[in-house]
């Protein structure tokens, strides 16, 4: 059997305007799975389906140039053509992963905090400095957390964000304490680097069920000490890699 098919294989699903696909695949090979980038309409057209995944992964981005806010037209395209498919894949306990633009699509499908009695519980809208934010965060898995993306995360991940709207709210004042209850918080921003002003330092939340993970900052963008900005400096010391949050997510799959 050829080993790279062997390998469980993780689907990247691209829609025009999306742009860190090919960083989330690398990610995905060196963590141990086999990405493949897969179009939407291939999915839409019956050429491809879920099923043949073992992972589904929403990158980053501006899908669809963001017409009509970050991630929604992506959203109602999943809910209308894949709603059915995609909510089996997600009850099966694969594991989901939506980073920046695919975190706001998850949130704007309503797969993300997934609360059935509380629909459109949480939003992501324009960061509190009223600018684009593009910068380097320290995130800190959340102990407690149910969620297999960050269940093993032994140290802080150090990666960029790139975003507009990634400030993360919740409509009902008594949301933060049910996330936080559930174990839902999966990410923090730490050190004082919440760069959009959202409720709780909330970097990224998953599901009830813990293999759904949304998150605005990029860990993809930092899988190889070269990438962090300080990795010329004399004290620079290796560490904060995102690579062992995709790791667990690969050790999550079925």
């Amino acid at each position: 059997m050829n080993v790279s098919t062997s390998k469980p294989l993780a689907m990247i699903l691209h829609a025009s305007g999306t742009n860190r696909d090919g960083d989330a695949a690398q990610a995905l090979e060196l963590a141990g799975a086999r990405a493949e980038i897969v179009h939407l309409n291939a999915l839409r057209r019956g050429g491809r389906h879920l099923s043949e995944a073992q992972m589904l992964v929403l990158p980053g981005g501006f899908s669809y140039g963001d017409a009509l806010g970050a991630g929604r037209l992506l959203a109602l395209d999943l809910g209308t053509y894949l709603a059915d498919a995609l909510k089996e894949f997600v009850a099966s306990g694969k594991p989901v992963i939506g980073i920046c633009n695919g975190f706001q699509t998850l949130v704007k499908a309503d797969i993300l905090p997934g609360w059935d009695d509380a629909p459109r519980a949480a939003s992501l809208v324009n960061n509190a400095s009223g600018h684009f934010e593009c910068r380097w965060v320290t995130l800190a898995p959340t102990p407690g957390s149910n969620c297999v993306w960050t269940r093993d995360l032994m140290e802080p991940i150090e990666c960029p964000v790139a975003h507009g709207e990634g400030r993360f709210v919740l409509r009902d004042s008594t949301g933060l304490e049910r996330l936080r209850a559930c174990g839902q918080i999966a990410l923090t921003y730490a050190d004082g680097t919440n760069p959009n002003g959202s409720i709780g330092d909330i970097a990224g939340i998953c599901n009830l069920a813990g293999n759904v993970l949304g998150l605005m900052p990029h860990p993809e963008d930092h899988i190889f000490a070269w990438q962090h900005p300080a990795h010329t400096r004399p004290d620079f010391r290796a560490g904060g890699s995102g690579l062992a949050l995709f790791r667990a997510g690969v050790a999550a799959m079925r």
